[in-house]
């Protein structure tokens, strides 16, 4: 079931939202630049074994609205907090990936983990997404400019080149054009936006607000945010558990699938 909830006077958010009736709820926050669609692996099989599945689109991509401003993380993790409002969910599962695990951390800090039970952090871009002097882990901070630029100047060059990154197993070609859509969904300023979010934004003064159960999920062949990250969040985030998944890249929660939906399925019913 699909539908849409007013974050902003002029700003909806899409949901899609499966088995409202199911007795667990969670809450999945996709990765850039993609949508809630991302995690189609995930909505085919928990919904029959009873979790209600919650896939929203961050504002500027999927089908949600596509303001011209409000893609930092602190605007974006607002966003999460009236679609949690709104739907009145209590006690669920928050799990994000990638931008969307950067974005989940701020809400658990800013929001002081409004209604959220348990955190799941999927290939997540914290405490930083790039280098830094403190932290010499991450993608370079040139990359990151590179990323923008071609975003402006060849979008879906720049889409089916990070695509080539994205996973570590083999991808199907039809399998690699469906990915180059979900980004193509976007829009070319928002996907911009939030890559510049990802470059100026960390997290060091986030993680350790954090007070909820925390599942840590990473491909340690990731090569858009390393596994050391996956490490960091780990040793500042209080009562966490780091999973490795060996045979991951960027893309976990499709390449060990079945892994990645029973250690999500194991980690809820704890």
């Amino acid at each position: 079931m699909g539908y849409y909830v007013k974050v902003e006077p002029n700003v909806k958010i899409y949901v899609e939202d499966i088995n409202r009736g199911g007795e667990k709820t969670i809450l999945f926050i996709h990765g850039w630049p993609a949508n809630h669609k991302l995690f189609e692996y995930q909505f085919n099989k928990l919904p029959k074994m009873g979790y209600r599945c919650i896939g929203i689109d961050l504002r500027g991509f999927g089908e949600s609205d596509k303001p011209w401003n409000g893609y930092s993380y602190n605007k974006l993790a607002d966003d999460i907090l009236g679609v949690v409002e709104a739907l009145k969910l209590e006690n669920f599962t928050l799990a994000g990936h990638s931008v969307g695990g950067a974005i989940s951390v701020r809400y658990m800090a800013r929001h002081n983990g409004y209604g959220v039970s348990k955190l799941v952090l999927i290939a997540a871009a914290a405490p930083t997404f790039i280098k830094r002097s403190e932290f010499p882990y991450g993608l370079e901070k040139e990359d990151v400019n590179k990323l923008i630029q071609e975003t402006y100047e060849d979008r879906p060059k720049m889409l089916k080149n990070f695509g080539d990154m994205f996973f570590f197993q083999h991808v199907t070609e039809g399998f690699a054009e469906w990915f180059f859509q979900l980004g193509l969904q976007a829009a070319g300023y928002s996907t911009a936006a939030l890559a510049t979010s990802l470059r100026d934004e960390s997290l060091f003064s986030d993680l350790n607000k954090i007070f909820v159960p925390t599942l840590i999920l990473h491909g340690v062949h990731d090569k858009i945010c390393p596994f050391s990250l996956a490490e960091a969040q780990e040793k500042e985030i209080q009562n966490s558990k780091l999973v490795p998944f060996e045979n991951s890249g960027h893309g976990l929660f499709w390449e060990e699938r079945e892994k990645f939906n029973q250690e999500l399925i194991k980690f809820i019913g704890e």
